[in-house]
């Protein structure tokens, strides 16, 4: 019998600070949700850097070569203006999977 992947989403709640040092813990939180469809929850965002940025980019591929929902909930103002000055639109983050 072939097993069936949940419709609900998993919500990774984004820290305050997306810098350098949160880069590791957050790839690996988004490992332990391999698999799954995640939902972005950036609301309390404050500061986002290029690592975390590249973090989150590289899931978002990777949901989409999975086949599985990968998408931003919530952002906050400045989540979406750190997207906006390296060129990324949080549109980007919406991959429903293939």
């Amino acid at each position: 019998m072939e097993s069936r992947i949940q419709d609900k989403a998993e919500t990774l709640r984004l820290p305050p600070i997306l810098d350098l040092k949160a880069a590791a813990p957050l790839r690996e939180q988004l490992l332990g949700l391999r698999g799954k469809p995640v939902e972005l929850d950036g609301a309390e965002v404050q500061r986002l850097g290029g690592l975390c940025l590249q973090v989150l980019l590289s899931a978002r591929d990777s949901w989409h070569n999975d086949g599985l929902p990968f998408s931003l909930g919530a952002a906050s103002e400045a989540f979406d203006q750190s997207l906006s000055l390296f060129g990324v639109h949080a549109d980007e983050f919406q991959s429903s999977g293939v």
